[in-house]
């Protein structure tokens, strides 16, 4: 998703990018914080980071191709 405004770089809610939902955070200079307009998440840059580098583990293997099956057909 195209970041809209240019500034503060908007980062992906996490709370909904682990449910394959692509959904851009909203920040709120007041509170120094993010949050999603979707699901009510709220959280600082920090917390945001560490939950968005947990969630890019499901598409670790994206780029990956695997052409031996054998292991896995145990």
């Amino acid at each position: 998703m195209a970041q809209a405004r240019k500034g503060k770089l908007n980062y992906r809610c996490p709370s909904c990018f682990m449910r394959d939902l692509d959904i851009d955070m909203f920040y709120d200079k007041d509170k120094d914080e993010y949050y999603c307009l979707r699901c009510q998440y709220r959280g600082n840059e920090e917390d945001v980071l560490k939950k968005n580098e947990m969630a890019r583990f499901r598409y670790g293997a994206m780029h990956k191709r695997f052409t031996d099956f054998e292991d896995f057909s145990k």
